[in-house]
């Protein structure tokens, strides 16, 4: 069970990938209450160097790390890894919020994003899962709607920025670009086809149903955090030469219809949730607009002609924040106020 305190004793798993870093930047920006921070990496980022509240911490090996006394775990790691530390986690009595998917769709852990199931963070749970980043954002934004009028369907197909892979892709996108600018090869190692002026969307593909891991992802993960488990959702996920920020095309059907303006309003009402919004002026979100941003972004709200009581939504938030990193602090927050 985990125990109130003031201040609590935190470690992040997995602290320097691209969300482990993001992680130890809004533990200090929220000003989340810690009194000690442990790091822990793979082997070769051991001994690696970070500054936290003006004081130097020394990133540890995961493989050897001890888990007594840690309060709160934030786990950026691989779901194979999690799967692993997350017993040592137990033992130790550690609480474990986790960014992996290897417990998301345990049916006794919860699954969460605050602003649509924070109810569900009590003490006694000993793992908490955080969604995938593309569910993440979508759930926010179809949340409020569906409390307004309740869902019939949701079709989104995403956007998704390199950053979602992780450092080396990063480092990708930039070394094709410039290898491709410079006319000479540009050289494959994080995804299988060029990303850099390109487009993805074959990623590891279930022979038998064609969807995507990802897509399969998508769509349970939001049924579940919408508790709507018989809720149509269709997900078509393609990686663009972005380098941060995920975009979502995303199609709804209501069972009573919102006027355009009423769904402009209740997004803007809603939680975590920002509307750029004006045909007119052609505002709408783009991924440069949400980098570093804790919201989701919503824009282009327009009707669906080709069915009953049907929207289109353009849907934009920064991955590592909101899809992940921000999401895992958030459900910590809600533990320390449970």
């Amino acid at each position: 069970m985990f125990q109130k305190k003031e201040n609590y004793h935190v470690a992040i798993a997995g602290a320097t990938g691209a969300v482990g870093e993001e992680m130890l930047d809004i533990l200090a920006s929220r000003k989340f209450p810690v009194h000690r921070l442990s790091l822990f990496a793979s082997e070769r980022s051991e001994g690696k160097l970070y500054t936290f509240h003006g004081e130097e911490v020394f990133v540890e090996k995961l493989g050897d790390a001890d888990f007594s006394g840690i309060d709160l775990i934030l786990g950026a790691t691989s779901s194979a890894l999690a799967k692993i530390y997350a017993q040592k986690a137990l033992k130790a009595g550690s609480v474990l919020v986790d960014n992996s998917s290897a417990f998301r769709m345990e049916s006794l852990i919860p699954l969460v994003v605050p602003e649509v199931n924070g109810h569900l963070v009590t003490v006694n749970q000993p793992i908490i899962a955080n969604p995938n980043c593309s569910t993440a954002q979508l759930v926010v934004a179809l949340k409020p709607l569906h409390d307004a009028v309740k869902l019939r369907r949701v079709n989104m197909t995403t956007f998704q920025s390199v950053s979602g892979t992780g450092k080396e892709a990063i480092d990708e996108l930039l070394d094709q670009t410039k290898a491709i600018l410079s006319f000479k090869e540009a050289k494959r190692h994080v995804y299988r086809d060029q990303i850099a002026f390109n487009c993805i969307v074959n990623w590891d593909c279930d022979s038998e149903s064609g969807d995507s891991e990802e897509e399969t992802k998508i769509i349970s993960e939001t049924r579940k955090i919408m508790n709507e488990p018989d809720l149509p959702v269709t997900a078509t996920t393609v990686r663009v030469p972005v380098f941060r920020s995920h975009g979502q095309a995303v199609s709804i059907e209501t069972e009573n219809k919102l006027t355009l303006n009423e769904a402009r309003a209740i997004l803007a009402e809603a939680p975590g949730i920002t509307v750029l919004d004006d045909p007119g002026r052609k505002i709408y979100p783009t991924p440069l607009d949400t980098v570093g941003q804790d919201n989701v972004y919503v824009g282009r709200v327009r009707e669906d002609r080709s069915v009953e009581n049907g929207l289109h939504l353009w849907i934009v938030a920064d991955n590592l924040r909101k899809g992940a990193a921000l999401n895992a602090i958030q459900i910590a927050e809600c533990l320390i106020r449970a």
